[in-house]
């Protein structure tokens, strides 16, 4: 095994390749732990030279209506009245503690993510 830091944008695409080459090696095999070794540091590289932003709260709850296939009118239960939804939903109305609880619960989206300013 011979892994060493990931420094530069060149070492990271190495250990990319060298990745993709040993990605079906067996845990117990010699190249297992190098392919965990290696997929940690990689993972480290990628947090801190490509951070992954925390999404608007507005984007979320459009994004997570989406999936689940909730209609506006269904978010009333959540949020209130149909009319607060839309002003929710078109920025006009900040969310409220409750309505974030209520997101976080029915929706299931992360507290952390609907805290944010928008």
């Amino acid at each position: 095994m011979n892994v060493k830091l990931i420094k530069t944008e060149e070492d990271y695409q190495v250990a990319l390749q060298r990745l993709e080459e040993i990605f079906s090696a067996e845990p117990d095999a010699p190249e297992g732990d190098e392919l965990e070794v290696l997929s940690f540091l990689i993972d480290s590289y990628e947090k801190e030279h490509f951070p992954i932003e925390v999404p608007d709260p507005i984007e979320a709850v459009k994004f997570r209506m989406e999936q689940l296939g909730i209609k506006q009118k269904d978010l009333a239960e959540v949020l209130g009245f149909k009319s607060r939804v839309s002003e929710v939903l078109n920025r006009k109305r900040k969310l409220t503690l409750e309505m974030i609880r209520n997101l976080h619960k029915r929706l299931n989206i992360p507290t952390n993510v609907l805290i944010q300013e928008y």
